[in-house]
């Protein structure tokens, strides 16, 4: 069994483990992040879509050598999604082969619900008190999930336990590291928010998402990372439906490579907008003149930075 490596002692050193994994965190992210792992407190992160929120999970997964369970909200989502469900086919099974004769009816029934007949889902599995190591649970789009959803997660994030009626409360011997997303498409409740560390997860300056494109796309020369993240930039100080974040920027440089672009040019940049943009109004916008204003700026302004 793989040994867990220890938690980071300093904000420095969370840091430049995150950036080991290719994580470039700004300081207040950093800080946070170990706050959040050396106090045992949920992390509740909010921003605008592809700002790097989920990614933070993954990357402590892989960072601390633990396990990464990820329930995934949506509307509708209840408690027999995310946390357990009865398996009411195999106990209807055992009922009528105890309504045969072939098992012992008085065992059965002192059985029924116990362990053996739950499934467990996302959060009961996060917090399993049999689990030899604890694990990264990532509640991913918080705000998706509709708000009596909410009332339930306060017991998980309070004492990192579940009650289940039939069965009595499971608590974890080890509480998961949690790490809780919302794209705030609607306003999650003051009580689950009290109960974790915020931080809102802004798009990076181009310093910082240029090192961020260099890391994860390590084969694209600098001139051509220089003008994605330029345009890039510029293209979100535009009002449109729906701004590209940093994994648009990495899917556009990466989408460049793939093309054997070695800098941007008015007609690459129009082929290539719905690597960027992800509504038809917006890439309409953005076709023909528009794009080539936009980018005509950014080179001028990469030729005098020279």
């Amino acid at each position: 069994m793989p040994v867990m490596p220890p938690l980071p002692g300093s904000i420095d050193e969370t840091q430049a483990r995150l950036l080991d994994h290719d994580y470039v965190a700004e300081r207040a992210l950093a800080t946070v992040v170990h706050l959040a792992l050396r106090l045992g407190r949920p992390l509740f992160l909010e921003g605008e879509p592809g700002t790097g929120k989920t990614e933070i999970a993954r990357t402590l997964s892989q960072m601390l050598k633990r396990p990464l369970i990820r329930l995934q909200c949506y509307e509708g989502l209840d408690l027999a999604g995310a946390a357990y469900e009865w398996n009411y086919g195999r106990q209807m099974l055992e009922i009528r082969l105890a309504e045969g004769g072939t098992h012992d009816r008085e065992r059965l029934a002192a059985e029924l619900f116990s362990p053996r007949f739950l499934i467990p889902r996302a959060l009961l599995q996060a917090i399993d008190p049999l689990r030899a190591e604890p694990p990264v649970l990532l509640i991913d789009e918080l705000d998706r999930a509709d708000e009596p959803f909410e009332a339930f997660l306060l017991e998980v994030l309070s004492e990192f336990q579940i009650t289940i009626p039939e069965l009595g409360t499971i608590r974890a011997t080890q509480p998961p590291i949690v790490v809780i997303t919302s794209n705030r498409t609607r306003e999650i409740h003051d009580a689950v928010k009290r109960r974790c560390l915020y931080h809102w997860v802004d798009f990076p300056d181009a310093e910082r998402e240029l090192e961020i494109v260099q890391r994860r796309v390590p084969d694209i020369c600098a001139e051509l990372a220089g003008q994605v993240v330029a345009f890039v930039q510029r293209l979100r100080g535009i009002e449109l439906y729906k701004l590209p974040g940093v994994a648009e920027t990495i899917d556009w440089a990466r989408a460049l490579l793939e093309l054997d672009a070695l800098v941007l040019d008015p007609l690459v940049v129009q082929h290539t907008l719905g690597v960027l943009l992800k509504y038809q109004d917006d890439i309409a916008r953005m076709q023909g003149s528009e794009a080539a204003r936009l980018l005509e700026q950014v080179q001028r302004e990469l030729r005098t930075a020279r």
